[in-house]
C-alpha cells in the first residue's frame, strides 16, 4: 500500500498544510483508518477508492485527523487530487464522493487544482462568554459557519492580532464543534493577500492547523462581502504559511492552490 506525504497550498515543499494520502481498492474498517491517520500524525490523512464508472463521482474520499473523521477537508482532497494527476491514476477533473457531497477538482491552467466547495452559511452570533480570554484578543464580530464546518469564525482588529495571538486550546474548545478561525484585513494588500487568518482545532486534535482550505469556504464569503470582490487571497499566517486562492459563486466556493509530494513511501503494517 503506497503512502505518500503531499504539502498542499503551496509551490515548495516545508510548507502549506502536509497531509497524507493513500489510494486503496477499498476502504477497511475505520478502527484501521483511524491507526494509520494517528500513524501519519498530520492534520489530516486521506484516503480514497475508485468508484465503478457511469455513477456520479469518480472516486470516494475520505478524511481522518489523528484524532477522528472529519466531514469537510480542503487541503487533504487538493493532495489527493495532485496524487492522481501525478501517479497517473486519473487524469483531468476529478469527483470526489465525500460526506460532504460530490467534491470537485479541475486542473487550473497556471498548474494549480481548482476545489468546488459548498459555501459555509454564516450567521451572526454574540461572542460567547470567555472566548476573548481563550482566544488571547477582543472579537470584533462573531459568526457560526454552520453543522459542516462547525466552526466560529472571529474576526479581530488587525493582521498584527491575528499573527501574535496564543490561545488557550484548552479553553477554546468550549466555544465550538471544530474550533475558532482567527481573521482581520491584510495590513498591506500589495503584499498580495486580502485578509489573514489562523485557525485552532482543538476538538478534533489540532492545536493550529496550518493551512486550512474548509475555512475558506468562510473566510471567502465574509470577505468578500466586506470587500466588494468575488476573487481574494488569502494568508494563513500560520508558521507553515500558505496561501488560498477563493472564488465566491454564491453557493459554491472555488479554493485553489499547488502541492508538492515531499515523502513517498510503503505501508508495511
Amino acid at each position: 500500500m503506497r503512502i505518500r506525504i503531499v504539502d498542499a497550498f503551496t509551490d515548495r515543499p516545508f510548507a502549506g498544510n502536509p497531509a497524507g494520502v493513500l489510494l486503496l481498492d477499498a476502504f477497511p474498517d475505520d478502527d484501521r483508518l483511524q491507526k494509520i491517520a494517528l500513524e501519519v500524525n498530520h492534520a489530516e490523512t486521506a484516503f480514497a477508492h475508485r468508484l465503478p464508472e457511469g455513477g456520479d463521482a469518480d472516486w470516494a474520499l475520505r478524511w481522518f485527523t489523528p484524532a477522528t473523521e472529519v466531514a469537510l477537508c480542503g487541503h487533504a482532497t487538493l493532495a489527493t487530487a495532485h496524487v492522481l494527476r501525478t501517479s497517473g491514476a486519473h487524469e483531468g477533473r476529478v469527483r470526489f464522493a465525500t460526506r460532504s457531497g460530490v467534491l470537485v477538482a479541475s486542473p487550473g491552467e497556471d498548474g494549480s487544482i481548482i476545489l468546488d466547495f459548498p459555501t459555509a452559511p454564516l450567521t451572526p452570533v454574540e461572542p460567547p462568554a470567555g472566548v476573548a480570554e481563550a482566544l488571547g484578543a477582543k472579537p470584533r464580530t462573531v459568526l457560526d459557519t454552520g453543522p459542516d464546518l462547525g466552526d466560529l469564525l472571529v474576526e479581530v482588529a488587525d493582521e498584527r492580532t491575528v499573527r501574535g495571538l496564543t490561545p488557550d486550546h484548552k479553553a477554546l474548545a468550549a466555544h465550538s464543534e471544530r474550533g475558532i478561525i482567527a481573521t482581520a484585513r491584510a495590513e498591506d494588500p500589495a503584499r498580495g493577500y486580502d485578509y489573514v487568518s489562523r485557525c485552532f482545532f482543538p476538538n478534533v486534535g489540532i492545536d493550529e492547523d496550518p493551512v486550512t482550505g474548509s475555512a475558506h469556504t468562510a473566510l471567502a464569503p465574509y470577505w468578500s462581502e466586506r470587500l466588494g470582490r468575488q476573487d481574494l487571497t488569502g494568508l494563513q499566517a500560520s508558521p507553515r504559511s500558505g496561501r488560498v486562492r477563493t472564488e465566491l459563486r454564491g453557493e459554491r466556493t472555488l479554493l485553489s492552490g499547488r502541492a508538492v509530494t515531499v515523502i513517498e513511501g510503503e505501508l508495511l503494517a
